[in-house]
């Protein structure tokens, strides 16, 4: 709990909201000092929009390129109040703009012991699993799995033909976005080493 004056919380949920799109949840504007009663002054004076439950945007802060994004990532928070999602898969891949895929879910990879208690939202497609911080990469200010990772995931997954893999590849290292030091890690990690050999059968890296 912040023992912090007004103006200095002011500024504090300012420069975490900031980070976040404007966006920012109940746990976090509480450890900065703001009560229920003062969250609730706020939203009445306009200060904040509610977006939904125990998450708030800051009414003056510019619209994001992708709020859905930012409020389902807010959503992921865990029992201490911290998001841990981390969109991969299909959405990662559409991020990455290495297709022209469409999906009609959102994936979001959480931890294995990842807990709500509330029902997970249709929109949502979760997959537990551990992401490390060298496979994460910001986009419109919420992690994403980076383009290898996204595409080894997909190809365990099996739910994307090999040819779109090897093109979504073949362009992410075209874009920089993937580089051979990445392969060549992958292909020695006993985790990666099948997908990386399937993706790269009748292709030359």
């Amino acid at each position: 709990m912040s023992n912090s004056g007004p103006k200095e919380n002011h500024r504090r949920l300012y420069e975490l909201a900031e980070t976040q799109g404007g966006y920012f949840t109940a746990h976090q504007a509480e450890s900065l000092g703001y009560r229920a009663n003062k969250r609730n002054y706020h939203v009445g004076a306009g200060n904040w929009v509610r977006e939904a439950r125990g998450i708030y945007r800051l009414t003056l802060f510019p619209r994001p390129e992708r709020p859905d994004l930012l409020r389902w990532w807010l959503w992921s928070r865990d029992r201490s109040g911290e998001p841990r999602g981390v969109y991969s898969h299909q959405t990662a891949l559409d991020l990455h703009d290495l297709t022209d895929l469409m999906p009609a879910r959102i994936d979001m990879t959480v931890p294995k012991g990842f807990r709500r208690s509330a029902p997970i939202p249709a929109i949502l497609r979760l997959h537990y699993d551990e992401v490390h911080s060298g496979e994460i990469e910001t986009i419109h200010a919420v992690p994403v799995t980076c383009a290898l990772r996204t595409i080894l995931d997909l190809r365990q997954s099996g739910e994307v033909s090999p040819d779109l893999l090897q093109a979504a590849m073949q362009e992410g290292l075209r874009l920089g976005k993937i580089s051979q030091a990445q392969i060549q890690a992958a292909s020695r990690n006993r985790k990666w080493e099948k997908p990386m050999a399937e993706i790269s059968r009748g292709w030359a890296g």
